[in-house]
C-alpha cells in the first residue's frame, strides 16, 4: 500500500519564515490513515512514548517501515537541501494530550529535522492545533496545523524553531520523527521518553480508585 502523497509533498514549497519549515495536507493517504488508526498502539497515557516500547498491528508497522525508508530520507534531503545519510533516527508515539501539554519550545539541540505525523481522523477543537511561532509568543503565529487528516508539519531545528499550541485535553493522535546528529542524541531522546513514560505508569496506578477518593 502506497502511504504517503509524494507528489502533494514534492508540490509543496518549503517556507523560510520564520524558519525552514513545510506543512503538507493529507501526506497520508485516506486508505493508509485508516489502516494505520486500526492498528495504532493503545496509549492511556498522555506524552510521548518510544515506538519500540509499544504494541501495535501490521498497519502501523508498515507506516513505521515507511518512515524508516530510504525513500523517506531522501525525499526530505531534497526538500531541506541537508545530508541525512547515516544519521540515527527516533520515533515518538503519542495517543493522548493533557491541558499543560503544548507549551512553547524549540526542540533539542541534537534534533536535526523534526516531522509530526497527525492521524486523527477529524479535529474540532480550537486548541491542539500545532502552531510555527515568530516568537516564544504562542499568538504571534506564522501558520498553524490541523492535527488530523494525516497532516504533516516537518521543520529545521534551530534555536528559533519556536512552536506549541493552546490547551486541549483528550486523544491526539501524532507520530514524532526525528533524525538527530549521533547515537549519543538517539540513545538520550530514547532513555529521556523511557524513563517519562515509566514514571507517568507509576503515577496511573497509584492513584485511588473514584470509590476510594470519595471516602
Amino acid at each position: 500500500m502506497d502511504l504517503f502523497d509524494w507528489e502533494n509533498f514534492s508540490s509543496t514549497p518549503l517556507s523560510h519564515a520564520p524558519y525552514e519549515h513545510v506543512i503538507v495536507s493529507g501526506f497520508v493517504k485516506p486508505e493508509a490513515l485508516r489502516e494505520i488508526n486500526a492498528d495504532y498502539p493503545a496509549i492511556e497515557d498522555t506524552g510521548s512514548f518510544p515506538v519500540e516500547g509499544l504494541q501495535f498491528g501490521p498497519g502501523f508497522q508498515l507506516m513505521v517501515d515507511a518512515l524508516e525508508s530510504e525513500e523517506f530520507r531522501r525525499a526530505f534531503e531534497e526538500k531541506f537541501q541537508v545530508g541525512l545519510s547515516g544519521r540515527p533516527t527516533t520515533i515518538t508515539v503519542r495517543g493522548r494530550c493533557a491541558g499543560g501539554d503544548g507549551q512553547i519550545h524549540t526542540d533539542s539541540l541534537g534534533k536535526i529535522i523534526t516531522i509530526l505525523i497527525y492521524l486523527n481522523p477529524l479535529w474540532h477543537d480550537s486548541g491542539g492545533r500545532l502552531r510555527v511561532l515568530r516568537t516564544k509568543n504562542i499568538e504571534d503565529v506564522a501558520a498553524e496545523v490541523v492535527p488530523s487528516g494525516g497532516n504533516l508539519l516537518a521543520f529545521l531545528r534551530s534555536d528559533h524553531s519556536w512552536h506549541g499550541h493552546l490547551p486541549f485535553s483528550g486523544e491526539r493522535r501524532v507520530v514524532q520523527f526525528n533524525w538527530v546528529a549521533n547515537k549519543r542524541n538517539q540513545t538520550i531522546v530514547f532513555l529521556r521518553h523511557r524513563l517519562s513514560a515509566s514514571v507517568k505508569h507509576l503515577l496511573r496506578s497509584a492513584k485511588p480508585s473514584k470509590a476510594k477518593r470519595q471516602d
